[in-house]
């Protein structure tokens, strides 16, 4: 890849860690949503059989509710560090989330358990959100995709090692060990960050920390257009997702009966996102963010479509080539739309970039969560409901970018 200059109206407090060694520390703090996501999905069972859940689809909010924490969180971090810096206010969202670990760990009931989850998912917001801006402070517009690329193929090792990993945990020390685990990567990456990232928000551009601050920059993010629209197909882009995330396990392990090789047959899937992220840089230099994301959204709906419609031929139900095949040519499209999007919708908001990927990262996540929550509670054991909302949400992706677009040029 080319080297990637940082933007012109930025500079870092100290000197800036070397492109490779940034782009893989973004990677690892964006990872640790995933990371806290996939590495429970093979304990799901244990944890049902532990509190007696009644409702198979119960446990799926061991999923969810992280997902809730980070929603809630996502939208007050952003803000904060456009008063205090990047810095402190990753390294305070990691002290959240190992609190959150500890207390899933030590969780005695479903609902104690549920709340450390939550928490988990306010504390990773920081890292989450935090880290997009970080990005955002040194570079914009196609730079700023071309590292996202290459963060979300050096992040997708995560989901794709993380379920064996939690399996194997399990395995030696029982469900509750995966949660300490967590927390000792956690610890990790936050020794790795405080030691070698400088800040990166000059104190002339830091905003003040009042509620007319925060509502007045909300206003200004939301009179954007292409930044709301873009927000949006994200949100629409990622809802089936956590519908998928929220039924893997049963699909690959209650349908198909894959047994202990569920984090294999996993990985394996999630290794195609790398692939295509990576791709995804050289697709840029040749066609632009826009006309590769709809491209991408076209695509996802088109597969998703063809597998749901194929899937009649065999009684409704998709044999499990079927199901693989499905999924793989969904995540090719997937892997090329949110590394782009999340560029796309924060190009405007370069000058308020805390509050900008807060406002873009709740506003999705209210979307994505509540609609992926919906999808994985109606499913019935038939993962043809996945291709359907993967079709129907690759359309409203589709519909969203084009109102983005009626907001003017975009990159």
């Amino acid at each position: 890849m080319p080297r990637i200059p940082l933007a012109r109206n930025v500079s870092v407090e100290g000197r800036p860690l070397p492109r490779g060694e940034f782009v893989v520390l973004c990677a690892v703090l964006l990872s640790s949503v995933a990371l806290a996501t996939d590495i429970v999905l093979p304990s799901l069972p244990a944890i049902r059989n532990e509190f007696s859940l009644r409702n198979p689809n119960q446990v799926q909010f061991v999923i969810s509710s992280l997902f809730v924490g980070l929603g809630i969180g996502q939208l007050v971090v952003g803000p904060i560090s456009d008063r205090l810096g990047r810095r402190p206010v990753i390294i305070g969202g990691l002290a959240i989330y190992f609190a959150g670990c500890a207390a899933a760990a030590f969780a005695d009931s479903f609902e104690l358990l549920l709340a450390g989850r939550a928490l988990q998912g306010i504390g990773v917001s920081a890292p989450r959100v935090v880290t997009i801006a970080l990005i955002r402070d040194q570079y914009s517009g196609l730079q700023m995709a071309r590292i996202m690329s290459v963060v979300m193929a050096t992040f997708i090792l995560v989901p794709a090692v993380a379920p064996a990993l939690g399996q194997g945990i399990e395995w030696a020390a029982g469900w509750r060990a995966i949660f300490t685990s967590t927390l000792v990567v956690g610890a990790a990456s936050l020794v790795w960050f405080s030691l070698r990232q400088p800040e990166t928000l000059r104190f002339d551009r830091r905003r003040p920390f009042t509620t007319g601050a925060v509502l007045g920059g909300l206003v200004e993010v939301l009179s954007h257009r292409p930044a709301i629209g873009y927000t949006l197909a994200l949100g629409f882009s990622f809802a089936p997702f956590i519908a998928y995330l929220n039924t893997a396990q049963a699909v690959f392990q209650d349908t198909y009966g894959t047994g202990h090789l569920f984090p294999l047959y996993f990985g394996l899937l999630a290794l195609s996102f790398g692939a295509v992220s990576l791709l995804n840089n050289r697709l840029l230099a040749w066609r632009g963010m826009v006309d590769v994301s709809m491209w991408a959204a076209q695509f996802i709906t088109a597969a998703a479509g063809l597998a749901w419609a194929a899937s009649f031929a065999f009684a409704g139900v998709p044999p499990f080539w079927l199901f693989l095949a499905g999924m793989l040519s969904i995540f090719v499209g997937v892997a090329a739309l949110w590394g782009n999007l999340n560029a796309l919708a924060m190009e405007p908001l370069g000058h308020l970039a805390g509050i900008g990927a807060a406002v873009v990262a709740f506003l999705s996540s209210a979307v994505s969560v509540a609609t992926g929550v919906l999808v994985g509670q109606i499913f019935d054991g038939n993962p043809n409901v996945l291709f359907l909302a993967f079709a129907l949400f690759g359309a409203l992706t589709a519909a969203a970018m084009r109102f983005a677009q009626g907001g003017g040029p975009s990159p």
